[in-house]
């Protein structure tokens, strides 16, 4: 059988690290990059006698993106334990969310396909390895960390399909504010169960969990190499053991790293510790009020009310730092002059210099300034592009810079009147070439105006006294 005859069916668990400035159960700080063991408390340490306090503002987070993708909120959930032995778990159990999770039932669409969420809970992450030649250090740092597990249910087909959710799902987790989605610094990262099926059979194959994938392209090449692999053992006549996989990324293939655990093998039983969460209706109607335009409302206003086409509507509600930047140009200008200084030029020089709009060296209200200069014909287009590389290296503003260099554009037409005279007398020879019918020379006199005036002239004007002289 060929690769065609088969089909993938694949689930996710996704999680997201709550952007929440302490813990989920402590008062440790939650910032990342700080120096080892600095950000534990006694309860993150499981030391006797300490008992964990829970992080509300870590429950409306959940809320919060339960809503955004549409789902339903548990108004009676409840923690439980999930007991197994790391060496970064101090507990020897999780505190997650098995039997009642804080949130149900939602969707994601990519494109027109629906994708099921069939849960959100809540738990606290472990906390880190670190693997130094012959010895393991234990760093407590991340340990009792908030996450939330997104989990898919097994509607996705193709590794293309995941990584088109994982997109999704991070632009709106960034867009309510409840995870920033730095899959670099761990924020995200996802665990892919992978299995596949005679193409036309409604039957699940035996489903191997791929842990720890930390990068779109990563999750692309796991999924991708797993699913080959899994064909090539059932076309061989053998059978897929269910297993927990890594994904090696140097020689970009899954390895099995122990057998699949069942449910039963953790324990799970209720978290004697904490109360059961209650949520009222008024707080989800709170939180529901709360939230930001979502990317597809913002994407279809963009559409339907400014006239953006669809991919720039696209790109510019990609990532909520762009929509935010572009809402900034658009308070002052039009949306066509908008998109075009966003996504082309300043997009340009970002792209080229290797960095992200949060990081630009202009900001939107210094790009805004700009735009003032070319719809009152202080500037051109031209120059403006040239200020524009002038602002990204320097940090200058555009009226700084303007003034610097001499850059104002020449709008008054009786001073390039003069220009075009001096230029005409000295072309005699050109001109009659011209009105004989070598009308391409038009050209010549335009680059001629333009290079007298060092590109300052306004092209309107300059058209406008140019056509007038060459017609007399």
């Amino acid at each position: 059988m060929a690769k065609e005859n088969w089909e993938a069916v694949i689930g996710l668990e996704v999680h997201a690290q709550v952007s929440s400035e302490t813990k989920l159960f402590s008062s440790s700080s939650t910032e990342f990059g700080a120096e080892h063991n600095t950000q534990v408390s006694l309860v993150d340490g499981a030391m006797p006698g300490t008992l964990p306090i829970l992080n509300y503002y870590c429950i409306e987070q959940a809320i919060r993106t339960g809503l955004a993708l549409s789902a339903e909120i548990n108004k009676n959930s409840y923690f439980d334990r999930k007991n197994y032995f790391y060496p970064d778990l101090p507990q020897g159990y999780q505190i997650t969310q098995f039997f009642e999770p804080i949130v149900k039932n939602g969707k994601i669409f990519i494109g027109d396909k629906e994708i099921r969420i069939g849960r959100i809970h809540l738990e606290q992450d472990a906390g880190k390895s670190v693997h130094e030649e012959s010895k393991t250090y234990i760093d407590l740092n991340r340990a009792g960390v908030a996450l939330m597990e997104i989990v898919s249910e097994p509607d996705l087909r193709s590794s293309a399909e995941v990584a088109e959710f994982m997109k999704k799902l991070r632009q709106i987790l960034r867009y309510v504010g409840s995870c920033d989605g730095d899959m670099e610094k761990g924020s995200l990262r996802c665990d892919a169960n992978v299995s596949v099926r005679p193409k036309g059979s409604s039957e699940f194959g035996t489903r191997c969990e791929i842990k720890n994938l930390n990068s779109i392209r990563y999750i692309v090449q796991a999924i991708d190499y797993e699913i080959q692999r899994q064909i090539e053992i059932l076309e061989s006549g053998g059978e897929v053991s269910q297993d927990t996989l890594l994904f090696d990324v140097a020689l970009e293939k899954t390895k099995v790293m122990r057998n699949k655990e069942d449910a039963s093998d953790y324990r799970y039983f209720p978290e004697p510790d904490l109360l059961p969460v209650e949520i009222s209706d008024e707080k989800i109607d709170s939180i529901k009020a709360s939230l930001p335009e979502l990317p597809e409302q913002k994407k279809q206003r963009y559409i339907e009310k400014l006239s953006v086409n669809e991919y720039d509507a696209e790109v510019i509600t990609s990532d909520k730092s762009i929509a935010d930047y572009f809402e900034e140009l658009i308070k002052r200008h039009e949306a066509k002059i908008s998109v075009t200084w966003l996504t082309v030029e300043l997009f340009g020089r970002l792209n080229k210099a290797g960095i992200n709009i949060t990081d630009s060296p202009i900001e939107a209200g210094e790009l805004s300034e700009l735009l003032d200069f070319i719809v009152d014909n202080t500037v051109s287009a031209k120059l403006a592009k040239q200020i524009l590389d002038s602002m990204f290296e320097t940090g200058k503003s555009a009226s700084q810079i303007i003034e610097e260099q001499g850059l104002k554009q020449i709008t008054d037409k009786g001073q390039i009147s003069e220009i075009i005279q001096e230029i005409i007398e000295t072309h005699q020879d050109k001109v009659q070439e011209y009105k004989s019918g070598k009308t391409k020379l038009y050209g010549f006199f335009v680059g001629e105006v333009m290079k007298q005036t060092k590109g300052k002239a306004n092209p309107d004007v300059a058209n406008l006294v140019l056509s007038e002289k060459l017609s007399d």
